[in-house]
């Protein structure tokens, strides 16, 4: 069976053709239906050809969005999770498909070096697992895209795992620092870093990623030293073009950084612009302490520890330190921003994580994840219009963010936008494998659409990332909570109800496990007297954002107009109305119950 499946209007036969032809190119086996047989009935092969590939590419054109047969083989591919998505006109995409990303290939002349070509080729080599078949036929890395380059992560080579966070700051920051360079084509981080850990052959790294240069290398940090090797390869020969090997005091890195990018610069025969050239050396700080302590905190994010109380408070701690130490480092103060905003609206801290947002826009205006921030208090304060102006800003400034995407999709469903937060946590979840809590989300965004096989999709694949990360920390209730959706998905009652005795033991505190668990009872379980119970004590200090929450959930529809709910929202509602009146502050400040952000 073939590799890709094409799906198109019979008018744009010439442009899938054109596709169909450039990915054969690169080695891939590819369907279109201008190779059905005699002898079977349409649909018969179309379903069993839909079954079998690994990607589905679909063209759209104004035709193909008014075509019954492309929508259906669309949706069919996006609840398999394997839908790739480009445009050949201006024609607005159909619902929900104008919520996913889409490669904007209007005018494409079969240029294979083309920006947003890239991006399909990107999007198959993942689907794929990276791994075309190579023909005889097949590109070599030599004719691939002119002056590209993928930054594999550097090996962490300090004989300590956790100083893996710093080897992995160190790839992050040279992928950054390339990608500013217009004359060559960076591949994005996410994709860069599916190889970590994996012994490969870098020519066929280079043909599946259709580059024309690899760089990797290893990291050893020891005391105040660092020695960084790095090699600069030609994907089509697998030949050495440029290797060093730096041996530097810690106080050095941003210089050796600096240094790194433009000696690859040099070795690629590129011209450097000045204006890039000042934007390479433009650092977040220029204090070591600082630049590592931030390192750490990220990893804390990216850990898969979204939304955990204790991650947080980490962030916030590591975070905070590094702007004592460096009070213009506008990064650091946004991923606090983050971190706090997320303690603020799931946990009750006092701190909520806007003045941090601000400062750091104040700083850099162009940070998206401050940006996306704002976005959310600005929601919560019910400024909804200026709300949607910060995170279209946000997207626009890095729509490969994941906290950006995050946020985006969180305020969606604030909206019950259902539909529209399904392509943002798509998007999320891709961005980053870890998080348990933008994929927990779909199970709800897909019950909420009544897309029964993306709920069965989405948990699975929320429970394979909510076992992981519990198999390195038993006691975290938020991914606990996120797992028991997944598992009430799935149909696995008692396992999901021996989960919930055992969290509510481990963590009986956490008010926002206790709401997705009520959630789960109610929504999936058809336990409405378990999840009631619950509710007990979350509605004695539920904040205003809880209470409006709760009241448009869709999780809770089921006992929305039990007398018992009905009750425990109207007393939750004169509580905060008669501390609103005195001036007083409500029990515990606003938070989303069900995102975890």
């Amino acid at each position: 069976m073939s590799d890709i499946f094409i799906s198109y209007a019979r008018s744009t036969a010439n442009q899938a053709q054109a596709v169909a032809e450039a990915l054969r190119a690169l080695g891939y086996s590819v369907w279109r239906d201008d190779d059905l047989p005699a002898h079977k009935p349409y649909a018969e092969v179309i379903e069993e050809r839909l079954t079998a590939a690994k990607v589905v590419v679909v063209i759209w054109s104004a035709e193909a969005a008014k075509s019954e047969w492309v929508q259906s083989e669309a949706d069919r591919a996006r609840n398999d999770r394997k839908l790739v998505q480009l445009r050949i006109d201006d024609a607005a995409l159909p619902m929900p498909f104008d919520r996913i990303q889409c490669a904007d290939l209007a005018g494409w002349a079969g240029d294979l070096a083309a920006h947003e070509w890239r991006k399909v080729i990107d999007s198959v080599a993942s689907l794929t697992a990276h791994s075309p078949p190579l023909t005889n036929d097949a590109p070599t890395a030599g004719s691939a895209r002119k002056n590209s380059i993928c930054v594999l992560p550097f090996a962490n080579m300090s004989g300590d795992a956790e100083q893996e966070y710093f080897s992995d700051g160190i790839s992050e920051d040279i992928i950054t620092d390339l990608a500013k360079v217009s004359a060559l084509s960076v591949v994005a981080r996410n994709t860069a870093f599916t190889f970590k850990g994996r012994a490969v052959d870098v020519r066929q790294v280079a043909r599946q990623l259709d580059v024309s240069h690899i760089l990797e290398g290893s990291v050893r940090k020891a005391g105040g030293r660092v020695r960084i090797s790095a090699q600069l390869i030609d994907g089509a020969s697998g030949d050495h073009m440029w290797a060093e090997r730096y041996d530097r005091d810690l106080t050095d890195i941003f210089a050796l950084q600096d240094e790194i990018s433009q000696a690859i610069v040099a070795a690629l025969k590129l011209r450097l612009l000045p204006a890039e050239k000042a934007a390479i050396e433009r650092r977040g700080t220029q204090n070591l302490e600082a630049y590592n302590l931030y390192l750490m905190a990220r990893q804390h994010l990216v850990s898969g520890n979204s939304g955990d109380q204790r991650a947080s408070e980490a962030i916030v701690r590591l975070c905070r330190r590094a702007t004592e130490i460096d009070p213009d480092y506008a990064r650091a103060w946004a991923l606090m921003a983050d971190a706090q905003t997320s303690l603020r609206f799931v946990h009750g801290r006092p701190d909520d994580g806007l003045a941090a947002a601000e400062r750091a826009l104040s700083l850099d205006a162009g940070l998206a994840e401050a940006r996306a921030v704002r976005a959310r208090h600005l929601f919560r304060l019910g400024r909804h219009d200026e709300a949607s102006v910060e995170i279209e800003t946000a997207l626009r400034l890095d729509p490969e963010s994941f906290e950006v995407n995050e946020s985006a999709g969180m305020l969606c469903v604030r909206e019950r936008r259902f539909g529209d937060a399904i392509g943002y946590y798509e998007k999320a979840a891709t961005l980053m494998e870890s998080s348990v809590g933008a994929a927990g989300m779909l199970i709800t965004c897909y019950g909420a659409v009544g897309d029964g096989a993306g709920v069965h999709r989405s948990a699975q694949m929320t429970l394979a990332r909510a076992e992981k990360a519990l198999a390195q920390d038993q006691g975290n209730g938020t991914i606990m909570g996120f797992g028991v959706s997944a598992l009430a998905a799935l149909g696995e009652t008692e396992r999901a109800k021996d989960w919930i005795g055992r969290a509510l033991l481990i963590d009986p505190d956490n008010l926002n496990m206790r709401y997705n668990f009520a959630c789960s009872l109610s929504g999936q379980l058809k336990d409405n007297e378990g999840a009631l119970d619950l509710f007990g004590s979350y509605f004695t200090t539920a904040s205003v954002g809880d209470v409006s929450f709760a009241k448009i959930d869709p999780d809770l529809d089921a006992i929305r107009h039990d007398p018992r709910f009905v009750a425990m929202l109207a007393a939750a509602e004169a509580r905060l109305a008669k501390a609103a009146e005195s001036g007083a502050p409500s029990a515990r400040p606003q938070r989303s119950p069900d995102s975890g952000t």
